[in-house]
Order: C-alpha cells, then structure tokens, then sequence
C-alpha cells in the first residue's frame, strides 16, 4: 500500500499538534483520497512527500523492535507488527517544526497546551513517540507517546487535565515558538481503559481559517504516562476517534514491559 502525507498549510498551524502526529500523517494511507492543500492543519509544520520510511531516523517500514538493552520505555512503546492494518513510524519531527510545550492564554488551560507538546508536561522524565497511520479508515493519524514519571507527578498530571477540561470548555489559544492556534469546544468524551486512570476529550484544533477535530486520550498506569491523540486528515471537519485496539495494544506492551 503505498502510504503518503500530502498535507500543507502555513506555519501558525504548527502550534496544534504535537510533532509526532506530524508522522502518524504520513503513515496514514490516503490512496483514495488526500485533503488539499489548505484544508485541514499541518501538525507542527508540512508533512515531507513520499513515505514515511523515507523520513531521516525512521527504521525501513515503520518502527523497529526495540534493541537489546533497551529501555523499560522504549520497549512499552508500539512498533510495526503490533497492529494489523496500521503502520507504526518512529520517524523524527519535521525540521521545520517549533521546539518545546505550547503557551495557553489562561493558566486554567495550560495542562491541555501542554499535552500538545513535545511531550505530555515538563514533569516527564523520558518520552517515546510513534506515529500510527491506518490503513483501515483512510485518512486517520493517531500520535501515541509513552512517558515515565515520577509516579506522584503522574497522579497530578492526571488531576490537572481533567481540572482543565472542565475549566476550558470555550476554549483557549496556545503559542509555540511565535505561532499560535486556537482550541475550541473543549468536551469530555467516555472512553474506557484497562489503565489505572483515563482522561479523554475532543477540541476543535483551528488556524488561518482552517480546522480540524482532535481527540486526546491519556492514560496512567503507575508511573507510566500513554498519551493517544487522533486526526482525520481525510477532511478538517470528519471526526477523529482514538481506536480503542490502539490503546488496548499499548496499555497491554506497558504492563508487559513493566
């Protein structure tokens, strides 16, 4: 199946979308239909042509099994195989792409800029990304990280979210590196897990003119942070689902690396 991310819009977009969706973008197969140019936004910068194994620090054909030795995390996080009907990518950020956690124009709202990061809060001690395309729903893009934590600081993170959700429901604008983008409709959505907590909800990720629906799902288990963030980028206004096998998998590589 031949896998491309054809999605390009200005820079404020940038400032939505954790850099990781970027590569979820370009997993996602679009061999039906790809959005044009401008009508949905570009996760923290435009997506490079071709596939993405093709992206510098991505393994041929997704992300590779962990390596011998290698870290309790690295070894939680999803790799090609472990989801049929998806490629997994552990392709790098676009260079383009701003570095470090959004800026919210509330401080109430300030734990959801912060999911849409480089990472879930500046408490996570290490953090893996993966990108997952499906190839089942074109155009749906899901970011999954792993994040280890401090297990008090975990707890808290948890708490704050779902303070901040409650808080934000009319919305909030975030800034990274000078861009910013603006979060609408903030709504808790039901979404069940097998983690020892769950927050999930649904925003309206909007900039330039153009917008797209996002669903955030984070997990705690022990001191284990999972963070699921989906786009459909087949369209701005097709909603976007975290897949529950997607979250299942996951949870299931935590437990078991632990």
């Amino acid at each position: 199946m031949r896998l491309k991310a054809r999605v390009t819009v200005g820079a404020a977009a940038a400032a939505l979308l954790p850099a990781l969706l970027l590569g979820a973008v370009g997993c996602s197969s679009n061999k039906d239909a790809a959005p044009a140019a401008g009508k949905t936004p570009d996760p923290k910068g435009s997506a490079p042509s071709g596939s993405a194994a093709a992206s510098p620090g991505s393994a041929p054909g997704g992300a590779a099994a962990p390596k011998a030795g290698a870290s309790k995390l690295e070894r939680s996080a999803l790799e090609q195989g472990d989801l049929p009907g998806y490629q997994v990518s552990a392709q790098g950020k676009n260079p383009n792409a701003p570095d470090g956690q959004p800026q919210a124009d509330r401080k109430a709202c300030q734990p959801l800029a912060d999911i849409m990061g480089d990472k879930p809060d500046p408490a996570a001690r290490e953090t893996v990304n993966r990108g997952i395309g499906s190839q089942k729903q074109v155009g749906l893009a899901v970011s999954a990280s792993v994040s280890s934590y401090a297990e008090t600081d975990a707890k808290a993170l948890i708490a704050r979210l779902r303070s901040a959700v409650g808080a934000c429901g009319t919305g909030f604008t975030a800034t990274v590196d000078k861009q910013s983008g603006s979060y609408r409709e903030v709504r808790t959505a039901e979404y069940k897990t097998a983690g020892d907590e769950t927050v999930s909800w649904t925003t309206t990720a909007a900039a330039q003119g153009v917008s797209a629906q996002v669903h955030v799902v984070v997990v705690r288990q022990g001191a284990t942070v999972v963070r699921l963030m989906a786009l459909n980028v087949a369209g701005g206004q097709q909603k976007a689902l975290v897949p529950q096998e997607v979250a299942d998998k996951q949870l299931e590589k935590v437990r078991g690396a632990s």
